[in-house]
């Protein structure tokens, strides 16, 4: 059986990091199911006095790609907390993982929260969350989007686990995109 991975792509600051761990306790609880969670945060050296821009998570992506095959490879399914901001980016990850099942999630949530969160944390450049919005990658088609301004953290876990009854395609969709693009 393929793993399953869940790729939770989104602006800094859009609550990635708080839902992986919320999703975690809830797919054991609900399923059975565990998750080993992967964050970009783990692979980057964040200063609230310097930005982290695309060549830096390219630079840093084999690691966290490793990181994700190493844990696949160990019969776990995983979720992955990512700000994917380029094309490039996306298919690193997408080749490192083809042997599973990956659902591309967006969590997002208005701009103005984005800028609201990221000057509450104290803990990023700012900027980087409006940024991050500007630049995602792919801008559409995900499995499922989730906006954490709307719902409560139970609520997206609840939207997410509901759609994991359903194979994902939504990175089938965007490699087809990128190769008639290439």
């Amino acid at each position: 059986m393929r793993q399953k991975v869940i790729l939770l792509n989104g602006p800094s600051s859009s609550g990635k990091s708080t839902l992986s761990t919320a999703l975690q306790k809830a797919l054991e609880h609900e399923t059975g199911e565990k998750y080993g969670i992967i964050s970009i945060d783990d692979f980057l050296d964040m200063k609230i006095n310097e930005g982290i821009y695309e060549d830096d998570v390219f630079e840093i992506s084999p690691k966290l790609c490793k990181a994700a095959v190493d844990m696949a490879s160990s019969q776990k399914n995983i979720i992955i907390d990512h700000v994917i901001t380029s094309k490039r980016i996306f298919k690193q990850i997408i080749k490192a993982l083809e042997f599973c099942n990956i659902y591309l999630i967006s969590v997002t949530c208005p701009l103005q929260e984005l800028v609201r969160r990221e000057q509450q944390r104290k803990n990023r450049c700012l900027g980087s969350a409006a940024a991050s919005f500007q630049y995602l990658f792919p801008q559409e088609t995900y499995d499922l989007t989730i906006d954490t301004f709307q719902n409560s953290i139970e609520e997206c876990t609840l939207q997410i686990i509901k759609a994991l009854q359903n194979e994902p395609n939504a990175v089938y969709i965007v490699k087809n995109k990128i190769k008639a693009e290439d």
